[in-house]
């Protein structure tokens, strides 16, 4: 029997898989809870894919979540969801040509109706987000898009009453060359942890050299996921200290300071449960603007880590644009551990 937790939600789990072994759960009878892909085809409704090119070796994979096995599925707005009443994932796609919107008129919009599908629901706390955006540094008239992005994406968080600053959802936000606005998500009936960066300034605390709007997210949040586990979602980071770009030009540089950044988060998010997480135990997603420094982004891993870390072995790499036009590598992780939240 499934252990449940004491408010009666099944264990929520993630594997991270190939594609072949992904369809290969599917295939034994029902679908998995769902799935995000990485390089995966478009036409499995339990397993959006993220639009970016895949330059792992190994090629096509998903991170397949397992839930409930009682799973309903709709749509709510431009929201396609799978939720079995503790547990919800969500996927948004719209297209920016078709719609006729402006970029922040677009996130808005998404958020708005991703809003809509918690309150419809009993999930009504996002645990995590993922965010992709065509040409997320290009020209919007006079603002770039990614600022555009969080004009919107902030506004409807305000709007919908949910936590824009202090207490945003671990996210990230990346820019894919071409293609829809596409946004994933997880959400659950309790409300995650944030955590913050102690070498970061808050992103929802930049300067306004960064754009009208903050970005709208915390460095990583905790969330107890049933089962006596802890999940650590670990948000987009990259080569920055307080809230300045460092290293500029070098992806050697950038990516070992992108790891102190994640060690930094490890440690104060282990400072509030007793779960104990590692730089070296994760299943990160590695997102490199250049395709060519993929090599050196994975060997600064393997230095720093070890050639036998899990981290390096299960890692994923794609090729995406990050959110500053100064910043070569970006990476986003997850980890679930043994453990409760601290009082």
């Amino acid at each position: 029997m499934t252990a449940r937790d004491p408010l009666g939600a099944p264990p929520l789990r993630v594997q991270r898989l190939s594609l072949s072994d992904s369809l290969a759960l599917a295939a034994k009878g029902r679908p998995p809870f769902g799935a995000l892909g990485y390089g995966t085809p478009n036409e499995f409704a339990w397993m959006p894919t993220v639009d970016a090119r895949v330059l792992s070796s190994a090629g096509a994979m998903a991170d397949v979540w397992h839930a409930s096995e009682h799973v309903e599925s709709g749509t709510t707005g431009g929201v396609r969801w799978r939720c079995d009443g503790h547990w919800m994932l969500g996927a948004i796609d719209l297209d920016e040509a078709a719609l006729q919107e402006g970029l922040t008129a677009l996130a808005q919009r998404a958020y708005r109706d991703l809003f809509r599908s918690l309150e419809a629901s009993s999930c009504t706390h996002l645990l995590r987000v993922w965010n992709y955006l065509p040409q997320i540094n290009g020209d919007g008239g006079g603002l770039e898009r990614y600022r555009q992005f969080n004009a919107g994406r902030q506004q409807a968080f305000i709007d919908a009453g949910q936590a824009a600053f202090e207490g945003a959802p671990a996210a990230c936000a990346l820019g894919i060359r071409q293609g829809a606005l596409s946004i994933r998500f997880l959400a659950g009936r309790k409300a995650p942890l944030p955590i913050e960066n102690p070498r970061q300034v808050s992103a929802y605390h930049y300067p306004k050299d960064y754009g009208p709007r903050a970005p709208t997210f915390s460095r990583a949040a905790l969330a107890e996921v049933g089962g006596g586990d802890v999940a650590l979602f670990i948000s987009g980071t990259a080569s920055i200290v307080g809230h300045a770009t460092v290293h500029l030009g070098d992806i050697v540089a950038q990516t070992q300071e992108t790891l102190r950044n994640l060690a930094a988060v490890i440690a104060a998010a282990n400072e509030r449960t007793t779960a104990v997480f590692d730089l070296a135990a994760l299943d990160c997603v590695a997102y490199v603007r250049h395709a060519s420094d993929a090599p050196a982004v994975r060997r600064v891993i393997e230095e720093t880590l070890g050639p036998a870390a899990h981290t390096l072995g299960q890692a994923v790499f794609l090729e995406a644009d990050v959110c500053r036009q100064d910043l070569l590598v970006e990476i986003e992780a997850h980890a679930v551990a043994r453990g409760a939240l601290r009082a």
